[in-house]
């Protein structure tokens, strides 16, 4: 995946790091015996793949192509080694 950059967007960063910090605030509710405050965590973990969608669609996200020149190469070593 490193070769292709994969989640190395602003996109994928803002919307992980909010999921993180929401499934701590869950977890950290649920230690505490509060239903509440463990529904509220799981919805900031909604909240972050919902913010990390839109910013993909803003254009912060991996772009479609972006994995192309990745399986081309792949396709031709598969082939260098078959033949």
């Amino acid at each position: 995946m490193a070769g292709s950059s994969h989640g190395h967007t602003p996109a994928a960063w803002t919307g992980v790091t909010i999921a993180f910090i929401g499934f701590c605030v869950s977890g950290a509710f649920m230690v505490l015996d509060q239903p509440a405050g463990f529904w509220a965590g799981l919805g900031v973990v909604v909240l972050g793949g919902v913010i990390g969608w839109v910013m993909s669609a803003m254009g912060m996200g991996q772009p479609k192509d972006a994995h192309k020149a990745l399986l081309m190469t792949q396709e031709r070593e598969a082939a260098a080694a078959k033949g």
